[in-house]
């Protein structure tokens, strides 16, 4: 069961989403690149013991922004180039890929695969630690590929660009509060050495990826694209929980790409 964040929490994170002191910029910037660290392949310099990544959780929807910006601008490009809008789609989409070294890609198919397979919960997470990919993954990775590029190709140039950015930034942004309300499925792994995060911390991360998505979307779509990425969001927790009773890093990866489809479904459909 997901429990509502209080009113006290609520206003500590928009507290502390608005201070801008240089030591709170500072603080910013550590944390973006602790986090840009852990979901890209950007060149940043960390911590030699970097803290877990829970403590650098509001950080998180920039990075995705980061990240659908240069897939944005890949599409661009291509299009541009004057590459038909499908394939320009799949180059921006490609681009995104190998920024994040498909780390989220790789959780959904995990995901499919020990969901699809796996009897029971023993069994599920016995398969989504086998690094080999199955027909389940497999046809999870193209159905979620080929929909974002479907969907993107159904926009302009400038709606595909903008819409890989609020994806980026929504689908990430909604990973911090997951991490603090839904407990770990596993006694070790990628989830729980994440740790968890501080719920003022998470719901700032939310409030920025809201604040993202209203920038780039404008105020209906932006709505409307948070509203739908939670429904999906909601949708994968509540199948996980009854399955093995929580999360693991696969599922939070499944999470990601669930409300990126989301949020471009919305652009598509607001566009």
């Amino acid at each position: 069961m997901v429990k509502i964040p209080n009113q006290k929490a609520f206003t500590s994170a928009v507290e502390g989403f608005l201070k801008a002191s240089p030591t709170t910029l500072s603080g910013w910037w550590r944390d973006s690149c602790r986090a840009a660290g852990f979901f890209t392949n950007f060149p940043v310099t960390l911590d030699d013991e970097p803290p877990p990544l829970s403590e650098s959780v509001r950080a998180f929807p920039l990075v995705g922004a980061a990240v659908g910006l240069v897939a944005g601008l890949a599409l661009a490009i291509a299009a541009w180039l004057g590459l038909p809008p499908l394939a320009a789609a799949f180059i921006g989409l490609t681009v995104g890929a190998v920024v994040t070294g498909a780390l989220h890609e790789d959780g959904l198919a995990d995901m499919a695969d020990g969901f699809g397979a796996g009897r029971d919960r023993t069994e599920i997470l016995k398969i989504m630690r086998d690094d080999r990919l199955g027909v389940f993954g497999m046809l999870a990775l193209v159905f979620a590929v080929g929909t974002k590029a479907a969907l993107l190709a159904s926009l302009t140039t400038g709606g595909a660009f903008a819409a890989l950015i609020a994806a980026g930034a929504l689908s990430r942004a909604a990973l911090p509060l997951v991490m603090a309300k839904v407990p770990p499925a596993r006694r070790d792994g990628l989830a729980r050495g994440a740790g968890k995060p501080e719920i003022d911390a998470a719901l700032t991360a939310a409030l920025l990826g809201g604040l993202i998505g209203l920038l780039v979307l404008g105020p209906f779509g932006g709505i409307f694209a948070a509203g739908l990425a939670a429904i999906v969001v909601l949708g994968v927790i509540a199948y996980a929980q009854r399955e093995i009773g929580g999360t693991t890093g696969d599922v939070l990866g499944a999470i990601q790409q669930a409300a990126e489809i989301a949020v471009l479904a919305a652009a598509a459909i607001t566009a």
